[in-house]
């Protein structure tokens, strides 16, 4: 005889059939709704007592044993906490800082991001909230909650440039409002592949999650899509031995997750570096620019220097956050910050142009 499936916490007969398996696992079966995780963290917090002892996750079950659940499958609240990592601060007063986030910073920790100790969840760790609490100490707006103390907006991990940080409460509602009204002129600096047909354009594209892969967004489901429009110039035009590139500059009038990537990834020209949209992870030289660079190289440099010649990569995505125009949200006077191309970008650039 099998147990029927239970639904809400109390005391559970484990059949003998149920015997040899791990305590966590058939556990996890009994409860509806509740994943393995949480039943972890019910065991790591003496929540769970088998015959009127707490058990570990993985006691082998023998049949007969009274299972108790003393509490709910809940997880710590997980709170962001403070960190000594420099900030290149752009802009600052009593209401709000604009930051310049580095590539690879996390603006906050995920929900999922979840700890039975949250300080000990390196998920909880590096991100750009960890750098402001180290700086500002509570000086922050609490508008976000504990987890996202100041932050009014998000930038993608592997995006740099500016970002807007909430003082206080009064201009972090302030700020919200101005985002939600397209109040705020964000441009950002994007190199793509390939050669955009005109120096300008709108993208008006609705946005929503990839059912397939989760991580992705897309331009090509209707369900639960919204609105998302993105303004491009070009800047330059690159025609290189690795292939044509574009420099754009890009205007966002709504801030959806991944928005200009996937937009300028929807037209056939993925940000180079962004892998996830279609952007090759190592760009190869053409053959014969290849063979022209190696007859005007072959005497100044040696055979291994003339390989590295035939590709070239980067290990982030070009796209940066590069303006913002706004009225300040206790003064109304106007805002216009910028934060240049940084190094690795512009290095690349230059590669490029050789």
């Amino acid at each position: 005889m099998s147990m029927a499936t239970v639904s809400t916490m109390g005391t559970h007969l484990v059949p003998h059939d149920a015997a040899g398996k791990r305590l966590d696992a058939w556990l996890t079966a009994q409860l509806e709704n509740v994943s393995r995780a949480r039943v972890q963290l019910l065991l790591s917090a003496s929540k769970v007592l088998v015959d009127g002892v707490a058990a570990k996750p993985s006691l082998k079950l023998r049949g007969g044993e009274s299972v108790e659940v003393l509490g709910d499958p809940e997880p710590r609240p997980l709170r962001a906490v403070a960190e000594n990592i420099p900030l290149d601060i752009i802009y600052e007063d009593d209401d709000l800082s604009v930051i310049n986030k580095p590539a690879g910073m996390m603006v906050h920790a995920g929900a999922g991001a979840a700890h039975d100790d949250p300080e000990k969840d390196e998920r909880n760790r590096g991100t750009l909230v960890n750098a402001l609490l180290g700086h500002y100490q509570q000086q922050l707006s609490s508008t976000g909650g504990a987890l996202r103390p100041g932050i009014v907006h998000r930038l993608d991990k592997q995006t740099s440039g500016l970002i807007i940080v909430a003082r206080n409460d009064a201009a972090h509602l302030k700020l919200g409002e101005m985002f939600s009204r397209r109040q705020m002129r964000k441009t950002y600096l994007a190199l793509v592949h390939g050669s955009l047909k005109q120096d300008r354009g709108t993208i008006n594209a609705a946005i929503s999650r990839d059912v397939l892969r989760r991580t992705r967004m897309t331009t090509r489901r209707e369900e639960g899509a919204r609105t998302a429009i993105s303004h491009y110039t070009v800047v330059e035009r690159l025609d290189t031995r690795f292939g044509k590139f574009t420099l754009v500059s890009v205007r966002i009038e709504t801030g959806r997750t991944h928005q200009i990537r996937v937009h300028l990834s929807s037209i056939g020209h993925p940000v180079v570096g962004d892998t996830l949209y279609g952007a090759p992870a190592v760009i190869p030289a053409s053959q014969q620019a290849s063979e022209r660079a190696g007859q005007q190289t072959r005497k100044k440099v040696s055979r291994r220097d003339d390989a590295l010649l035939e590709t070239t990569s980067l290990d982030r995505n070009f796209l940066h956050a590069a303006e913002l125009e706004f009225a300040h949200p206790r003064t109304n006077q106007p805002l216009k910050l910028e934060a240049p191309l940084p190094p690795a970008l512009q290095e690349f650039l230059e590669g490029l142009r050789k």
